[in-house]
């Protein structure tokens, strides 16, 4: 055999093995890439079980903040009236919505180093933190679990304008800077239409007593500090998690006058639209995948209606052209609602 064959041979060989190594080289990695975003999608599936855990309390009770103190009187406006108010709002966080209830059990990627379960802060928690830690591409991935806003009451303030149209009916407008809460912040604004009932009534009817209806839209946004996960492909971009609300009410309100004293009793119901996004700067992970974007999408499955019936209690006292109410609002939770009012 002559020696170019013989070379030949041998270099048909070695082409062989490589190519077989470079299969089975393909294939490994095809595997380990198929089992990386395997356990990626794990992790989506545990950070939606989470956040959805940690930030509903936080949203319902945003619902109360933003629904009480609408009605300021339920007296006839004259068309032209103006009333102005800054408004201190203060809201009382229930035991039982400071904490959930986080288990090995619930978890797909995460577990919760060295115990079974724990009660773990929601949004409106203290700030206890556990590790939860996992295997991404056999790289540890181990993060603190977010921390609450650690505070038995929320404070915001806000303003509130209404302005006297025809026919006793009277439109106001509500607006909050951004609250700067701890681990997050928070917004409200909307607008609603009062209109007089009691102008209909009889002439015999009691002058002291007043009734007056109202419709309102307000818009609630909430932003809380979530989790900065590092891993061997980069960062997750899942560090602020954030809350669109859209709420409708509806409401009555009966009031009774005695001098410079008006005392309101008021019924709310409302329909609140929540939807839910991760908010913050994207992961350098996406130069790998996109999974922020994937990650919201998964986030519309969060998305829910939630309907409540609210009782509200206020009294406002009159000491020339201002006015200083206070205002209770009760049902799953309460909320408490100071303001200062002028009217011109």
């Amino acid at each position: 055999m002559q020696l170019t064959q013989i070379l030949t041979l041998k270099m048909d060989k070695v082409a062989t093995i490589v190519l077989f190594l470079l299969v089975i080289t393909t294939n490994q990695l095809k595997a380990q890439n198929a089992e990386v975003f395997q356990q990626i999608g794990y992790l989506l599936n545990d950070a939606l079980l989470y956040s959805d855990k940690y930030i509903t309390p936080a949203t319902d009770a945003a619902v109360y903040q933003a629904s009480s103190g609408w009605m300021t009187s339920a007296k006839k406006k004259e068309l032209g009236e103006v009333t102005f108010g800054v408004n201190a709002n203060l809201f009382f966080v229930p035991k039982l919505d400071r904490t959930f209830t986080a288990s090995n059990n619930d978890f797909e990627f995460f577990s919760i180093e060295g115990q079974n379960s724990v009660e773990v802060p929601t949004a409106l928690g203290n700030n206890n933190q556990y590790y939860l830690v996992g295997d991404l591409g056999g790289s540890e991935v181990r993060l603190k679990s977010p921390e609450g806003v650690n505070e038995e009451t929320v404070f915001y303030p806000y303003l509130q304008a209404g302005v006297g149209l025809w026919y006793g009916t009277e439109v106001l407008v509500k607006y909050s800077p951004k609250t700067k809460l701890k681990k997050g912040d928070y917004q409200v604004y909307g607008a609603g239409l009062k209109h007089n009932l009691d102008q209909y009534f009889s002439e015999n009817f009691n002058k002291t007593i007043h009734v007056s209806a109202l419709v309102a839209y307000s818009k609630e946004n909430l932003s809380f500090d979530f989790v900065d996960i590092q891993s061997a492909y980069g960062t997750l971009g899942i560090n602020s998690l954030g809350s669109s609300i859209d709420t409708y009410q509806t409401q009555i309100n009966i009031s009774k006058t005695h001098k410079n004293l008006e005392i309101l009793w008021g019924i709310i119901f409302n329909i609140s639209d929540f939807n839910y996004k991760f908010d913050g700067e994207k992961g350098s992970i996406e130069e790998i995948i996109p999974l922020q974007d994937i990650l919201n999408d998964r986030m519309k499955d969060l998305s829910k209606t939630k309907r409540n019936l609210i009782g509200e209690f206020s009294g406002r006292y009159q000491f020339n052209k201002f006015f200083v109410q206070g205002t209770l609002a009760f049902g799953k939770f309460v909320n408490t609602n100071v303001s200062l009012q002028y009217e011109f």
